[in-house]
């Protein structure tokens, strides 16, 4: 059925049950998995927060600080692959939201399902911090599970 599954997660307890569930799934249907994380772009206000911190090269710090983030993720999204038996490649995308890092890289290595996790927020909550789960659905043409 499916043959190369695209899982996100930023490591949240949600992202986690959006990766268990993608890999018991992998694991049935015999597919394999890529896991993404992406680091989203800095904001000119914790720019300015570096600066007053006297930071030399804040763009360095925070390049640094987001990618052994994301590599925590990753690892550990890697190792719950290997202990369920399923092949697994990761992504880390810098600089983008994760809506748009999913679909993208969906899109560019070929996956037929996507997995994500989704807080389930609605009203005001939703309108002020967004919902990657919905910008993944409405930009993709790929079928998406969301996992709550």
């Amino acid at each position: 059925m499916y043959k190369h599954i695209l899982i996100g997660t930023d490591g949240s307890t949600i992202g986690s049950r959006a990766l268990a569930h993608g890999l018991a799934l992998a694991k049935m249907v015999g597919a394999h998995v890529t896991v993404v994380t992406a680091t989203e772009p800095w904001s000119a206000l914790d720019m300015v927060d570096e600066v007053h911190k006297h930071n030399p090269n804040p763009l360095q710090h925070f390049a640094e600080v987001a990618s052994a983030a994301a590599k925590r993720v990753l690892d550990e999204a890697a190792t719950h692959a290997k202990a369920a038996g399923v092949p697994c490649d990761t992504v880390h995308v810098p600089d983008r939201y994760a809506g748009v890092a999913i679909v993208e890289t969906a899109d560019r290595i070929g996956c037929d399902l996507i997995v994500m996790g989704s807080h389930g927020r609605r009203g005001i909550d939703r309108v002020l911090l967004g919902s990657q789960a919905y910008e993944v659905v409405s930009h993709t043409k790929i079928p998406t599970l969301i996992v709550r």
